[in-house]
């Protein structure tokens, strides 16, 4: 067996010359250190040097160890500072993922402090799950999920964000904007632009149009926030978007309530019951609710 502490006697010795000044680096009397080497040749039945006058001469078997020490006691060293920073909360992996297509703008203003405060973290981002969000989150692929849609299960724990409401992005000069308020059948004759999100996962069809026995004439998805209300504001359609998106975009859109009591919604973090207190990850919940939807000064001219 080759440990750890006879590694760091060859390393010395190596460094040093000898066995006194090697002995008192790793502050052990010059007799345990003899005793480490000896014991080690015993049982393995050979030299790790030989000493030539005051001077001692790595074997061929000390030298094979001593690369040996040079080469993975650093990575020791190393993992032994990770570990530490991983007791302390400053280092480790943060995984987040989102559920929130038009969300990813408002998470950039998170993820730069969030980076800048904690250097030794490595964030990441997805928004592809083999098994939806709530299956990533519970089966350890992500570590935060960021949704508008929270499932009450008891393995998790949700913090609420920020509160917004679903309203009809719709061109400046279209008839539907002097109305104010829309109804299901207004959107019967329109081209309605999504994320590419299933219809059942959209408020839009699920707590508007489908209880109100109404379809679009058309629906057509695109990927991006940006081309969606530039479409809309080339009269190419209408779109169902966060109120706060609006109020940021810089794109001649007008928004409508989708109904008198318009679509309230609230954006959640999610997070496995338990780990809520890793440092890390606290620090990351606490930025996301202090961030909440602070206004962003427009560019200057």
């Amino acid at each position: 067996m080759i440990d750890r502490s006879l590694l760091m006697i060859l390393r010395e010795v190596d460094r040093t010359g000898s066995l006194t000044a090697a002995s008192g680096r790793l502050n052990l009397t010059q007799s345990a250190l003899s005793h480490t080497i000896r014991r080690f040749e015993e049982r393995h039945g050979v030299d790790l040097w030989r000493k030539e006058g005051r001077s001692l001469r790595f074997t061929e078997a000390g030298d094979h160890l001593l690369a040996l020490a040079h080469r993975v006691l650093p990575q020791i060293d190393h993992s032994e500072r990770v570990i530490a920073d991983f007791a302390a909360g400053q280092r480790g992996a943060l995984r987040v993922g989102m559920e929130c297509h038009p969300c990813q703008q408002w998470l950039m203003r998170v993820v730069a402090p969030y980076l800048a405060a904690w250097p030794n973290v490595d964030l990441d981002l997805r928004t592809a799950f083999r098994f939806g969000g709530i299956g990533a989150l519970l089966g350890h692929e992500i570590d935060v999920l960021i949704t508008p849609d929270p499932l009450d299960l008891p393995g998790i724990l949700y913090r609420r964000v920020f509160d917004y409401e679903i309203v009809l992005a719709v061109p400046a000069n279209h008839a539907l904007a002097a109305k104010g308020v829309v109804e299901p059948a207004d959107l019967s004759s329109e081209v309605l632009i999504t994320y590419p999100v299933e219809p059942e996962r959209l408020d839009i069809f699920t707590r508007f149009l489908v209880p109100g026995r109404a379809l679009p004439r058309r629906h057509r998805t695109v990927e991006t926030t940006e081309m969606m209300l530039h479409l809309v504001a080339a009269g190419r359609g209408v779109s169902s978007v966060p109120d706060w998106l609006l109020e940021e975009a810089r794109v001649a859109v007008r928004a409508v309530r989708l109904g008198p009591d318009g679509l309230a919604k609230s954006l959640h973090l999610g997070v496995r019951r338990g780990e809520e207190t890793a440092l890390h990850l606290a620090a990351f919940l606490d930025l996301a609710q202090a961030t909440g939807l602070v206004p962003q000064p427009a560019p200057a001219e």
